[in-house]
């Protein structure tokens, strides 16, 4: 019995052994990528102009709440109990109104984030669409993205798969020779 489990346990290793060997990992910079295509920049360049606007939007909306605040702060001692109520609801109803604002343009699948997926997740799919087929054609099992939360010790380039991706997308880089 112990014979049987000995030579199962050593097959095993020996399998697992040879099927480690025989699979094929690379990796790509997605961010090299997407830097190169032009249609990526235009459009992180119009989020970040509306994303501008909005954040100049909101500031307004908290400097009018500042100026109103101040300005309940500065008469406060001369207004009737009516009056000072009025206006604390007028600030609440202000700060009310920037959050909801904020929440709508910035927070969870606010504006920001639908303005993000219909410009920016269409460029990326095609970039995972080039990898993929790259991937089935020379027979990866594995391709990591360089550019995301993962830390690479060392990286061999002979696996870099990133200017395969560029010419599968029909990018040409101008920087190599």
């Amino acid at each position: 019995m112990k014979f049987s489990t000995a030579f199962f346990l050593f097959s095993l290793l020996a399998f697992s052994v040879s099927f480690g060997q025989s699979q094929k990992i690379g990796y790509v910079d997605t961010e090299a990528i997407l830097e190169k295509i032009p249609q990526y920049g235009v459009a992180q360049q119009e989020i970040e102009r509306i994303t501008e606007q909005w954040q100049k939007d909101l500031e307004k909306q908290y400097s009018e709440i500042e100026t109103l605040y101040a300005n309940y702060q500065a008469q406060e001692v001369l207004l009737s109990e009516d009056v000072k109520r009025q206006r604390q609801d007028e600030i609440f109803k202000a700060e009310r109104e920037a959050k909801e604002y904020r929440e709508k343009k910035f927070g969870y699948n606010g504006e920001l984030f639908q303005l993000q997926e219909a410009k920016v997740k269409p460029i990326q799919e095609k970039v995972f669409k080039a990898v993929e087929a790259i991937a089935e054609r020379k027979r990866f099992s594995y391709i990591f993205d360089k550019a995301g939360e993962v830390t690479w010790l060392y990286v061999n380039p002979n696996y870099d798969l990133t200017e395969e991706v560029l010419e599968e997308l029909g990018i040409k880089d101008e920087n190599k020779n």
